[in-house]
């Protein structure tokens, strides 16, 4: 192997393993992350809570590729090359095992985000990984016999033969600006994983309230979303909305976040059926009162909310409750509009979409098909999965794919 010179710019997920992956790959060679910040694998530290979903239990690329609004046609190549069955077994080969939770969720079993980040800085400092802190990359321009020349925040000039922007998804971060004097195009980096602002009386001291099984969907467009729905104290959040967030990213700040969202309580059930479900706990339960008792396993908080909005008293009988007002219950469990007025990021796991367009990047060494010796790894990608691991899994993907190309090695 040539002793290669080789510039990582980032000190995250994608950084640290692209660097690790290159550094074991060709021994002979210096690779050095440049990381802006004094906190490399800041991000990797806080997710899960603190816990670290490193990855999903989802092992078929083609299912795989279906978690990503942007970017699965591009990794489905790249997920048969290296998966998070890869990801599991690179892991356990170091020293971390990693558990399955029920929802598929993979975290390593001492539930602790901290081993994970003692795993990376331990592993590249081990294959000889140089690691410079609080020092971020300017600008980088070609030299005339290949490679870069790098100009970094403190002045000096670094020159490498291949060099990777794994610099995360901030539209302000350094990548951006020099993939785009490269002449890479750049898509508009927007929020992809966010909770929305809801003011309701319906909802008004609901916080912790959820609903394991829920349809949500943005009034007129396509996008709807099934699973759990979180109510929190400004709005709504849970795995249906983050979802629906993530695969309408573009549509919801095309409209500044504003929009209407219409929830099915218990789309187990159409609209006929849910009727008749209604109508059916009426005639079997005519005794009970109907605020108290929810025939449709609603959370009873919930329940009391759409009796009141549904012009009912809490206190009648379900005996006693007419055919017009079945219907209106039915239609507040069913189909009642909600309006959104704003957004929050989901805890610290800051996800976006946009970043440099696919159509210029060869996902087989995730390199630059303008500028050769130009790579890219994670966020800095249009390339964006939905909550629960996918976003680390394409981190730890393209971070691979880059690192052995840029060693050199072969790829598979």
């Amino acid at each position: 192997m040539s002793e290669r010179q080789v510039i990582v710019a980032g000190g995250g997920a994608a950084g640290f393993f692209a660097a690790i992956a290159c550094a074991e790959a060709n021994p002979a060679g210096r690779v050095t992350i440049f990381e802006a910040t004094a906190h490399p694998l800041a991000k990797v530290k806080v997710s899960g809570g603190g816990r670290c979903n490193v990855t999903h239990a989802c092992f078929e690329p083609r299912e795989l590729v279906a978690r990503y609004p942007r970017g699965g046609r591009e990794l489905l190549g790249a997920f048969s090359r290296w998966q998070p069955r890869d990801t599991v077994e690179w892991f356990a080969a170091r020293g971390v095992a990693l558990k399955t939770e029920a929802d598929g969720r993979m975290f390593p079993v001492t539930d602790d985000s901290q081993t994970v980040v003692d795993c990376l800085r331990h592993v590249a400092e081990r294959a000889g990984v140089r690691l410079a802190l609080q020092t971020g990359i300017k600008s980088a321009v070609p030299r005339p016999g290949g490679g870069f020349d790098v100009t970094l925040t403190t002045g000096s000039v670094a020159a490498c033969d291949r060099l990777l922007l794994a610099t995360g998804g901030n539209k302000t971060n350094a990548g951006f600006a020099i993939a785009h004097a490269f002449g890479h195009t750049i898509e508009p980096p927007v929020p992809s994983l966010f909770t929305f602002h809801v003011a309701d009386a319906r909802l008004q001291g609901l916080a912790g309230v959820a609903v394991a099984d829920a349809a949500v969907a943005v009034t007129g467009t396509a996008l709807r979303e099934r699973g759990p729905v979180l109510v929190t104290h400004w709005g709504l959040s849970g795995p249906a909305v983050l979802k629906l967030s993530a695969w309408g990213a573009r549509e919801l700040h095309a409209v500044d976040y504003r929009f209407g969202l219409r929830i099915h309580w218990a789309p187990q059930s159409n609209a006929e059926t849910l009727r008749r479900r209604l109508e059916a706990a009426r005639k079997g339960n005519p005794r009970k009162h109907l605020g108290s008792w929810c025939p449709l396993g609603l959370p009873l908080r919930l329940w009391e909310r759409l009796v009141q909005a549904a012009g009912l008293p809490g206190d009648a009988v379900w005996a006693m409750v007419p055919g017009t007002g079945l219907r209106a219950l039915a239609a507040q469990v069913g189909a009642g509009e909600f309006a959104v007025e704003g957004k929050s990021m989901f805890k610290e796991e800051f996800v976006t979409c946009g970043g440099v367009r696919l159509a210029e990047v060869d996902f087989k060494t995730v390199e630059s098909r303008l500028v050769p010796g130009l790579h890219f790894a994670g966020e800095v990608l249009d390339v964006d999965g939905l909550t629960g691991g996918f976003n680390f899994q394409s981190a730890w993907t393209t971070g691979w794919l880059a690192g052995r190309a840029m060693a050199g090695g072969k790829v598979m």
